[in-house]
């Protein structure tokens, strides 16, 4: 549970690269999400080039975070895959989050910056990587050293859980 209470937002990163070996293992992570059907309708496209993450950093007001990261996984929905569609936005964001508690184990900083199901963001993005029709391009989550450490982050409100009903 550390690893939970340990995982926040970062939106500001060093100035150093991530091994590949680091991001390999936030995608062994990612894969090892449950998913509807046991389908694994995802799909990744790892971004390090700078220019790139510039460009993708200026495609919504809070994408700005990309430009400075290492590196970036786009996180895509493949609809060909998928067994349940309706499904894919709960498969990816399990899959997100695995991505993001790896990245946490691993030492790293990450943010989860949403793209779907904006259109124009999704647009741009899908545009601007080539990313085939039957991908839905979900998410953008910026992955690199933090430029500050973090502590525990406990949110936990008692007043949010109720017991049998409302």
């Amino acid at each position: 549970m550390s690893l939970i209470f340990k995982r926040k937002s970062v939106r500001k990163f060093r100035d150093e690269k991530v091994s590949d070996e680091k991001i390999e293992n936030l995608l062994k992570a990612a894969m090892q999400a449950p998913s509807s059907c046991n389908s694994q309708p995802w799909e990744f496209i790892v971004v390090s080039d700078d220019e790139d993450k510039l460009a993708i950093s200026k495609m919504h007001k809070f994408a700005k975070p990309a430009a400075g990261a290492s590196h970036l996984i786009v996180t895509l929905g493949n609809l060909n895959n998928a067994k349940v569609i309706r499904m894919i936005e709960q498969d990816l964001g399990a899959c997100n989050e695995n991505i993001l508690l790896q990245a946490t184990h691993e030492g790293l900083g990450s943010v989860w910056l949403g793209f779907h199901p904006i259109e124009d963001r999704t647009l741009k993005l899908k545009q601007y990587l080539n990313i085939p029709d039957f991908c839905i391009p979900f998410s953008v989550i910026c992955i690199g050293y933090p430029e500050e450490e973090s502590g525990v982050n406990l949110r936990y409100d008692k007043s949010k859980v109720h017991f049998d009903k409302y």
